[in-house]
């Protein structure tokens, strides 16, 4: 893959600006999770919710400020599998890339089985086991159908459904603000050092999906400038509503946030219960939209592996408007039989740990990338104290695999010696 990380996208429309790409990793980070993680929080970690948020957030700041680093060095279909491959060689970028594509794919099926689930709440009568498969085919289907018709249209959908998206969350948080009670922000059982470290897991898939919207690098106009900046502020905006909003459910719920399925649901319904139903359904909305911007970058990976040569080169062809849409589709079905067969919570845990892996390759990657001068698309950006940035980045996430259990790390260390076997059949 060295020196011919851009050569693959060759044939594809560079359209996505700063404020597309923005929004896209918004959009792939804000999803389904925010709407119940403040429950998920408060169980784990109880009072002490808001701590391992700010925790978790000063580490995904330094794997930002690292990837952003990389890609304006690297800017090509892949995102992280292009920067690791790149900077480590063909193999370990294959493992990326792998881990890239089975974070996003995990946590597409964890989304759609839970945007069935939110739906059965608003009516019952479509929480059947045959209501539930129709609506997990039906959104994946729309939403392929939409990244089908081209990327400029593809990525505008989104980023005017990412600003639609937001709207119940910055309703709850601007109307919750006012009814805050501080007696409640501090209610709970302090938690043991296990709950702590449940929580930190649970943070970082919350985090997690930056690297959805960074598989679409190859068709981001101006990369040098592009990723960086919209990479960035993506990333701080996520941060601030993320705090704000775990601040509002325990203001509002207190110790009872623990226990409930649909906290912010619940919260506004404290105030009146219109406003819960409304935050109901903008739970489904930002699942749907969430899912939309997984299709636009994830697919882009597998796309990626066929133009290397590591998957059938069908899923390396472009249509006749210039989107790989056999990729699309084969990642669309797969995430589909991952929601009908799985669960929200199973799925988002190993989503997490896959994650964590990529992001101590994607750190590293920055780090060689600048010592070897790389930069395959214009001046890139030089981010200050890259070093220190790597060294946390890279032990942050090492610390978060620990607090995974066993057989999870043991599926995580099979999956990446799968992927160099893969490499080493392919090209033997």
């Amino acid at each position: 893959m060295a020196g011919g990380g851009v050569a693959r996208d060759e044939g594809l429309n560079r359209g996505i600006g700063t404020y597309a790409l923005a929004t896209a990793t918004v959009n792939a980070v804000i999803g389904a999770g925010i709407f119940s993680l403040p429950a998920g929080m408060a169980r784990a970690a109880g009072p002490d919710a808001l701590v391992a948020y700010l925790l978790c957030a000063l580490a995904m700041a330094a794997v930002v400020l690292c990837f952003a680093e990389a890609g304006s060095r690297v800017p090509t279909s892949g995102g992280p599998y292009g920067y690791v491959g790149e900077a480590f060689g063909p193999m370990i970028g294959l493992v990326a890339g792998v881990l890239t594509w089975l974070g996003c794919v995990l946590a597409s099926g964890a989304i759609a089985a839970g945007l069935a689930d939110a739906l059965g709440r608003l009516a019952p009568v479509l929480a059947t086991p045959v209501w539930r498969v129709a609506i997990i085919l039906g959104v994946m289907g729309g939403l392929v159908g939409i990244n089908l018709l081209g990327v400029r249209t593809a990525s505008r959908l989104l980023a005017a459904g990412t600003t639609v998206k937001l709207i119940p969350l910055l309703l709850f948080v601007g109307i919750g603000l006012f009814f805050v009670d501080s007696g409640k922000l501090w209610a709970g059982t302090t938690p043991d050092a296990g709950g702590i470290g449940r929580a930190v897991l649970l943070s970082l898939f919350a985090f997690q999906g930056m690297e959805t919207s960074l598989g679409a690098s190859g068709e981001v106009r101006d990369p040098a400038r592009t990723l960086p900046r919209g990479l960035i502020a993506a990333m701080a905006f996520v941060t601030l509503a993320y705090v704000a909003i775990q601040w509002v459910a325990q203001g509002l719920l207190g110790d009872a946030l623990g226990a409930s399925k649909a906290p912010l649901a619940d919260a506004m319904a404290a105030i009146d219960p219109r406003l819960g139903l409304v935050l109901l359904i903008g739970t489904a909305l930002s699942m749907a939209i969430w899912l939309g911007s997984d299709i636009l970058g994830a697919p882009r990976l597998l796309f990626a592996f066929a133009r290397d040569g590591f998957l059938p080169a069908s899923l390396g062809r472009l249509s006749a408007r210039q989107v790989p849409a056999n990729a699309i589709l084969v990642h669309a079905a797969i995430g589909v039989v991952l929601a009908v067969t799985g669960t929200f919570e199973e799925l988002v845990v190993l989503a997490a740990l896959a994650s964590c892996a990529l992001y101590i390759g994607g750190c590293l990657a920055a780090w060689r990338l600048r010592v070897r001068g790389v930069a395959l698309a214009g001046t890139p950006v030089r981010m200050p104290l890259l070093g220190l940035w790597v060294i946390l980045g890279v032990g942050a996430m090492l610390a978060a695999i620990a607090l995974g259990s066993w057989a999870e790390i043991s599926g995580l260390v099979a999956v990446i010696l799968a992927s160099m076997l893969l490499y080493a059949v392919v090209r033997r």
